[in-house]
This record gives C-alpha cells, sequence and structure tokens, in this order.
C-alpha cells in the first residue's frame, strides 16, 4: 500500500487569511506535519503576530506577507514572495473570506464587491498564480475554504451566498481542468466554526457567539485538510461538507 505518513512533510504550503481562525489552525497543523508554511493576511502587523506565534508553538519554516487577495498585483507580489523564501509552492488553501449578511436592498455596491472580490475574486487570483508554478513543479494541490452557504440560501445571505455558491462552481470546474495534470483540487464547506468570524456573523443575527462549544472547531476544519493532503495520489476527496454533531435547537 502506498506509503502517506509523509505526505505533508518536506512541502511548500500557503494559507490565504492564515493569521486567525481556521487558516491559522491550517498553518498550525501544516507546521506540525514538516511543511514550510506562508501565511498572509490584509495588515502586516497581523501578519508579523501571527508568525511569531506560530513559529514559538510550532517550531518549523514559517513567514508571512500582507496581501489583500482582490488586488491581482499584491498577489503576484505574494507569490513572487513565495518563489523567494520558499522556491515555489506546492499546496494553496484559498482560506481568506469576508462575511456580509443584509438584506439586498440593504448592501452597498462597496459591500458587494468586497465579498465578491475577496471570497471568489481573491480565490481565482492565487490559483492562477499557483496553477503557473505546479507546472513547472510537476504536481500541486488545491484546498479551497467554501461553506454551507454555498449550497443553501438564507435570508440575508445575498452576497454571502453568492460568492460561496460562485466558488463551489469555480472550484468544481478547476478540478475537472487539472485532475489529469497531478494536480488535485478539493474544497470544504463548513456550517458554523467557532471564530472571530462568526462572532461577527452574530452581530447581525444569523448565528451565535465563540462561548458557544455546539460548534465545529477551526483544528477540525484543520485535520480534514491534512486527511484530504495524506490521501493516496489515486483517490480524491473532491468535496466535503462538515456540520456539527448537534446544533444548536
Amino acid at each position: 500500500m502506498e506509503n502517506v505518513l509523509n505526505a505533508i512533510e518536506g512541502k511548500v504550503c500557503l494559507v490565504t487569511g492564515g493569521t486567525r481562525g481556521i487558516g491559522r489552525a491550517i498553518a498550525k497543523m501544516l507546521l506540525s506535519q514538516g511543511a514550510s508554511v506562508a501565511i498572509c493576511g490584509r495588515r502586516q502587523d497581523s501578519v508579523d503576530a501571527a508568525v511569531r506565534s506560530l513559529a514559538s508553538e510550532t517550531p518549523g519554516k514559517v513567514d508571512g506577507k500582507a496581501a489583500d487577495v482582490r488586488n491581482y498585483e499584491e498577489v503576484g507580489q505574494l507569490f513572487q514572495f513565495m518563489d523567494s523564501r520558499f522556491g515555489g509552492i506546492d499546496v494553496l488553501v484559498n482560506n481568506a473570506g469576508v462575511g456580509l449578511f443584509r438584506s439586498v436592498s440593504d448592501i452597498s455596491i462597496e459591500e458587494w464587491k468586497n465579498t465578491i472580490e475577496t471570497n471568489l475574486s481573491g480565490a481565482f487570483y492565487c490559483s492562477r498564480e499557483a496553477l503557473f508554478r505546479f507546472g513547472t513543479r510537476g504536481s500541486g494541490y488545491i484546498v479551497n475554504i467554501s461553506s454551507l452557504a454555498g449550497k443553501n440560501a438564507f435570508a440575508g445571505g445575498a452576497a454571502y451566498n453568492a460568492s460561496k455558491f460562485a466558488l463551489t462552481g469555480f472550484t468544481e470546474a478547476m478540478m475537472l481542468d487539472k485532475r489529469n495534470d497531478d494536480v488535485r483540487v478539493s474544497y470544504i464547506m463548513p456550517g458554523s466554526v467557532a471564530t472571530e468570524f462568526s462572532l461577527s456573523s452574530a452581530q447581525h443575527g444569523v448565528v451565535g457567539g465563540l462561548s458557544e462549544d455546539w460548534k465545529i472547531w477551526p483544528e477540525d476544519i484543520a485535520e480534514i485538510v491534512r486527511t484530504l493532503l495524506q490521501m493516496p495520489k489515486r483517490t480524491l476527496i473532491s468535496r466535503v461538507e462538515v456540520r456539527p454533531s448537534k446544533p444548536k435547537r
């Protein structure tokens, strides 16, 4: 049977939105498995603080650079940083995302653009840059962090639903584009996760706060990413739906 125990060790990974929440948990897991990891966020001070913390928690090669994934020029600079710092990339985790929860008539044009450009265009920009590099390395893996909101619409979710429904279509098409090129593509669709993101959503009456222990933990999503990356190359888990075992009644 193919040995998959060290499938992550020695890989070069980029986690967008890696300064906190799900992204940070994924970065920590990858470091614990022997990968070299880069993270990004919008502010360099937040990136630097997260890098210092990750380096102290999980010794390994970790670095980071500020980048707004809505801006293709900044994404290009981020991948140039990956090239110079780590010599390329093997794994991309598109985790950067924003949430906006209000009625269509109450969404401003800027809020709509911010949601779509972060959650959808950002994943496209980063995937495009990663795919160029996978071609020279002979293989690669892209994991997109989506949401159950990518298949289940809800009142007040127009912008967020639109971005995540579109991310589903984008990811599935990319998987079909690249499955014969030794590039694997998967996406994870979590329900309620205990992060600052869900706490922000709670202010709009969508979900509960961080104190509610019924939710999925960021570390649970990181464990799913680990499983995906360690699957034998002959097998692709293309989509994972994740729900709390015992949701609030």
